[in-house]
């Protein structure tokens, strides 16, 4: 089995390695401290920092002045000690200087507010002195470190959109009037998409159009989906543009970190498009503490960053040991939760699992965000957990390069589809794509299913079953790919609110569910949407809640009905057979137990496999290459877990001849050698 790409940059000897560090800020520590970071780095098992990424300000203390001498010794000592180095541009937080020079680089809010300086990405994406600047940074740094025999990949910019994306400011504006003439046309095209007619909102030409700023009623629902692509295309100008000055001039791999599914309309970035952009892709996750499933939210993450590497290793570049500082109530970390986040990470294709950050910050925002080495030190039970993990990691590093065995089943999520949903004035805010995603993805890892994350257009003929929740909008091309694939034999399961719009936000006239109406054999004449905490009765599948809707059938079998309520005897669960194949379509959110026995029902034949042993609390999941896997099994549960299994479990070492226990919190990865 050959290494990935990430794991040859980790070493020299063909040994496959998985990337372990974290974020290592040494500019917030006098350099007496560097030389004991550097000891106790190796003492951890680390080979992998990302370092510079918010050290604009010191690298360039005024404008064109640059001082590198302090980041020379660093790299020299990582070097010195075997740990390779994610080298940063330094262009996501622009220094006081430049926002002071030249405030017109700083975003403004919805409201016409310019934001201040102070924080950390302070600027707007479109200011040309800010895109000026960093890409002056980053030829600068190219320059000096390209042949570095430290520097092993490069890192732009840092989560991307977080805290200053959309930007609703004049220079945003002309530069969306660009986007746009660019993307029409005409001004007709715009008015025609944009469906102007409506609120006498018809634009005479392009310099007539403004942010979808503030105003006194609902903006434009379409000039708001627009915006959002054109704030996601900008902040990538900005990427592809210092990413570019990088490849010019250096050989190692780009990459920028992800925030998982933190990108909806408050933060438009299109991942699926980005990710094209990528040597590696990486991405950033933090569980938010008040979730009791939060490790079911980490898993679908996972899967979802697999999707976006096309099914390659991907790198988890941040993650935390402990508590963030963030969150309302920011509680640490349960002793063994961080062993099996980072396992979970790896078990979903992750071949790297870094940290933010390597030493606690004793000053500023993050100064209470955990660390690879605590305010306590050394003789912390967190420090003892790091340098355990680190060893960990070493156990299992023969799994670098292997993918995660094949899933059967795809779970469908589109970035317009999520931002059309996500738009104003609709039947109920509880319609939420990512809950209802993360139902479905629960219930399938309950039964150790592992899901693909696609998009409607990827080609998903392999996949035996593909689930699509909550798709608002769908383009003509994810219709025909996901008709398609039933006629051709595939299972495909739609849910309530799916196929209402085209990607103008235009409704699809007739009946409900829109563009996917007639593959379903479905005929829904008006929405009747729950209260909050409402749930209807079904003849069959227990409950439904969020959802309900009143219609009939045109060629569908009725599997269940609405028992109750404005709906009753209206399908609620239905079934067409169609070419080869069959469509299910879903007019609620199905509780867990419907979910299950409707999942059941579309899995009979084999199309969906469960892992004995696997539960609610016990995720299993699977890497292969070749005749060999590698079982994970992590225990997020209060009791201890029994698969039946054959191999050998790394961490321990021992043989397992049949039946594998695992403790309560703890993990297990089992090779298994094909008979």
């Amino acid at each position: 089995m050959s290494m990935d790409r990430l794991s040859r940059l980790l070493s020299d000897d063909g040994t496959p390695r998985i990337g372990f560090g974290g974020d290592y800020n040494p500019e917030q520590w006098d350099p007496s401290v560097w030389a004991e970071d550097v000891a106790l780095m190796k003492e951890a098992g680390v080979n992998l920092v990302s370092v510079g990424i918010f050290s604009w300000a010191l690298l360039e203390p005024t404008e064109g002045v640059y001082e590198f001498g302090w980041l020379d010794d660093v790299l020299e000592l990582l070097h010195n000690a075997g740990i390779r180095v994610d080298l940063a541009n330094a262009s996501a937080s622009p220094p006081p200087w430049l926002s002071h020079a030249y405030p017109e680089s700083l975003p403004v809010t919805r409201s016409g507010v310019r934001l201040g300086y102070g924080s950390r990405q302070a600027f707007c994406a479109s200011s040309a002195d800010y895109r000026r600047a960093a890409a002056a940074l980053t030829r600068k740094i190219v320059d000096r470190y390209a042949s570095h025999p430290a520097v092993v990949m490069w890192h732009v910019h840092n989560e991307y959109g977080c805290h200053n994306q959309p930007c609703y400011c004049e220079v945003s504006g002309r530069a969306f009037q660009v986007w746009l003439a660019a993307k029409y046309g005409t001004i007709d095209a715009v008015n025609a998409a944009w469906g102007t007619a409506f609120w006498s909102q018809h634009y005479s030409s392009f310099r007539e159009i403004t942010p979808p700023r503030q105003s006194g009623a609902s903006v434009n629902t379409c000039q708001v989906l627009d915006f959002a692509r054109f704030s996601s295309d900008e902040l990538l100008d900005c990427f592809r543009a210092e990413a570019a000055i990088i490849r010019d001039g250096s050989s190692h791999p780009v990459t920028t970190n992800f925030m998982g599914f933190s990108m909806g309309l408050d933060k438009p970035i299109d991942y699926w498009k980005w990710s094209e952009e990528m040597d590696i892709v990486s991405n950033d996750h933090y569980l938010i503490a008040a979730d009791p499933r939060g490790y079911q939210e980490l898993a679908m993450t996972a899967d979802f960053l697999r999707g976006l590497a096309g099914g390659e290793p991907w790198m988890l570049m941040e993650h935390s040991t402990s508590a963030v500082n963030w969150q309302p109530r920011n509680r640490a970390k349960a002793p063994g939760e961080m062993l099996r986040n980072t396992m979970q990470h790896v078990a979903r294709g992750a071949d790297a699992a870094l940290f933010f950050q390597w030493r606690a910050s004793v000053a500023g925002t993050e100064k209470f965000h955990s660390a690879m080495l605590p305010h306590g030190g050394v003789s912390t039970a967190r420090w003892r957990e790091v340098v355990e993990l680190g060893r960990s990691l070493q156990a299992i590093s023969e799994v670098v390069g292997s993918r995660v065995t094949p899933p059967s089943v795809a779970i469908i999520h589109d970035t317009d589809a999520r931002w059309g949903n996500e738009l104003s004035d609709h039947p109920s805010v509880d319609v939420d794509v990512i809950a209802e995603t993360r139902r479905w993805h629960s219930a399938l890892l309950s039964t150790g299913v592992t899901s693909d994350i696609r998009r409607s257009i990827d080609e998903v003929s392999r996949y035996d079953v593909v689930i699509v929740p909550v798709q608002y909008l769908i383009t003509q091309d994810g219709i025909d790919n996901l008709t398609g694939y039933v006629e051709q034999g595939g299972a495909l399961i739609v849910t309530y609110f799916s196929g209402i719009v085209d990607e103008d936000d235009h409704l699809h006239l007739g009946s409900y569910p829109g563009a996917f109406a007639e593959l379903l054999g479905v005929s829904m004449e008006e929405f009747f949407p729950l209260l909050a905490e409402e749930q209807v009765e079904l003849t069959r599948f227990g409950f439904g809640r969020v959802f309900s809707e009143y219609g009939t059938v045109t060629t569908a079998e009725v599997l269940a009905e609405y028992a109750g309520g404005a709906t009753a005897g209206s399908p609620a669960v239905t079934r067409r057979s169609f070419g080869t194949g069959v469509a299910y379509y879903v007019g609620t959110s199905l509780d867990r137990a419907g979910m299950l026995e409707l999942l059941e029902q579309v899995g009979g034949g084999g199309r969906i496999v469960s892992a004995p042993g696997a539960s609610d609390d016990v995720e299993i999941v699977s890497r292969s290459a070749g005749d060999r896997s590698w079982v994970f099994v992590i225990n997020h549960g209060t009791q201890a877990a029994e698969v039946a299994i054959v191999g050998v479990e790394l961490l321990s070492g021992r043989t397992v001849d049949g039946s594998l226990r695992v403790e309560a919190g703890q993990v297990a990865v089992v090779r298994v050698d094909a008979s």
